[in-house]
């Protein structure tokens, strides 16, 4: 058995250039001795499990889906909105339980006064698209790199 306590666990901030979006993150599957982006295959677990605070005003990161990997949530406290695939925001508070399965473009927005903390729990995969459909970019991992793309025949440049 591993054991730890999240108030021990390293708090990583993230903020976007102009402060739209604005998280504290603590990764408390990799305190466990969980890799990233390294699943059963790599010597991992099957899944990550993360504590998110959500500063007032802020969301935590662009509209976006991912094409294999599901995110469930937990509300642990504070309230705020959640936009869905259809573009519709819903309120969250205390006690709510959401799961975005792959495919489903999700964000977060705290639109109080107060934090928003949460577990997101989410599956792993070797590989995994994460697609942001106000932009049309595309992030490719386990590469991480971002791209923007265009439509192209499917044997372009094959022959």
């Amino acid at each position: 058995m591993k054991k730890i306590n999240e108030v021990d666990v390293e708090i990583e901030e993230r903020s976007s250039p102009k402060g739209v979006f604005a998280l504290k993150r603590q990764h408390l599957s990799f305190a466990l001795g969980g890799k990233k982006d390294g699943g059963l295959w790599a010597g991992g677990f099957p899944f990550d499990v993360e504590l998110a605070t959500l500063l007032p005003g802020k969301k935590n990161y662009p509209f976006h889906s991912h094409a294999a990997q599901w995110e469930y949530y937990i509300i642990l406290s504070g309230s705020g909105k959640f936009l869905d695939d259809d573009r519709e925001w819903h309120s969250i508070t205390v006690g709510d339980h959401l799961i975005c399965e792959p495919g489903k473009a999700h964000q977060i927005w705290n639109d109080s006064d107060d934090e928003l903390r949460y577990y997101v729990i989410a599956d792993h995969h070797p590989a995994d698209v994460t697609s942001y459909p106000e932009t049309g970019k595309r992030q490719i991992k386990p590469e991480y790199k971002v791209i923007q793309y265009k439509e192209v025949d499917y044997y372009e440049g094959e022959e």
